[in-house]
C-alpha cells in the first residue's frame, strides 16, 4: 500500500504493545497506585506517569527516589504486575480504539505484521490471548529476545532492527506504529518511519519531529488512511 507523504510502498507494519494495541499502560498506572497506596508510600499519583515508555535509565531514577530499599521496589514490582494479571483475566484488558479495525484492514490488504514488545514474553502472550488478536502477527519480538540477542531496550534501535531482519523487508517498506516518546525514537533510530498513537501521555515537540504522523488513535489513523490512500 502508498501512503501520501510516503514515496515507498508499504508491505509490513510493527506495533508496540502496551498502550498501543491494548489499555495496558493505563491498567499499570492503577497498579502503581494501588500497590503504593497499599506500602503507604505516600507518591503522587500522577508520579506514575513518569513510568509510561520509560527508559531503564528513568525507571531506575524513579525507583532510586521513591524506594529505600531493592526488597521495597520488588515488592512493589511484584504487586503491581500480579494486579495487572488479575484485571487482565477479569476482562479489564481492552484493546484500544480501532485497533481491531485496523488489524482487519491491514490484514485483508496483505500486509506483514509483527509486535516488538519491550514487555516480558509471558505478559505479551497473556494480553494477546486475553484479546484474540494473536493469530493477527506473523510473529513478536519481546523482552525475552532482548535479553536472548544481548540487545539494548528502546531508545535504543536495536528490537526495531532485530524485527525488521525477522520480517525480510527493506526499512523503506516497513511502517511502526507507536504511542510513547521512547519508542517513537527508537523507530526513528532504527531509521523506520513511524506513525504515533499517544496513549497517557501527550506528545512532545520531539515526537512531532520524529513521527511522520500523530494520530489520535487507530480510528482517526483509519479515516485519514481512507481519503489519502491508494492501492497499487
Amino acid at each position: 500500500m502508498q501512503v501520501k507523504g510516503i514515496n515507498d510502498d508499504i508491505q509490513g507494519i510493527i506495533f508496540d504493545m502496551d498502550g498501543l494495541l491494548v489499555n495496558s499502560e493505563e491498567l499499570y498506572w492503577k497498579a502503581n497506585i494501588q500497590a503504593a497506596e497499599e506500602e503507604k508510600l505516600g507518591t503522587p499519583r500522577d508520579a506514575y506517569l513518569k513510568l509510561t515508555g520509560a527508559t531503564v535509565k528513568e525507571m531506575q531514577d524513579f525507583y532510586h527516589k521513591y524506594f529505600k530499599t531493592d526488597a521495597d521496589r520488588d515488592r512493589f514490582i511484584k504487586r503491581t504486575d500480579d494486579l495487572v494479571w488479575q484485571w487482565t483475566d477479569e476482562g479489564k484488558l481492552k484493546l484500544r480504539p480501532g485497533v481491531q479495525e485496523a488489524l482487519d484492514e491491514f490484514k485483508n490488504r496483505g500486509l506483514k505484521m509483527a509486535i516488538a514488545s519491550s514487555n516480558y514474553e509471558d505478559v505479551l502472550q497473556h494480553f494477546l490471548w486475553a484479546t484474540g488478536i494473536r493469530n493477527y502477527f506473523d510473529f513478536h519480538l519481546s523482552y525475552l529476545d532482548v535479553q536472548k540477542g544481548h540487545i539494548k531496550a528502546k531508545p535504543a534501535p536495536d528490537i526495531y532492527l532485530a524485527a525488521t531482519k525477522k520480517m525480510n523487508l527493506a526499512k523503506e517498506n516497513i511502517l511502526v506504529f507507536e504511542d510513547s516518546s521512547t519508542g517513537v525514537q527508537a523507530a526513528k533510530n532504527a531509521g523506520l518511519k513511524c506513525v504515533m498513537v499517544p496513549d497517557l501521555m501527550a506528545p512532545t515537540d520531539q515526537d512531532k519531529q520524529n513521527a511522520i504522523m500523530i494520530c489520535q488513535n487507530f480510528f482517526d489513523f483509519l479515516k485519514k488512511f481512507s481519503s489519502f490512500l491508494r492501492i497499487k
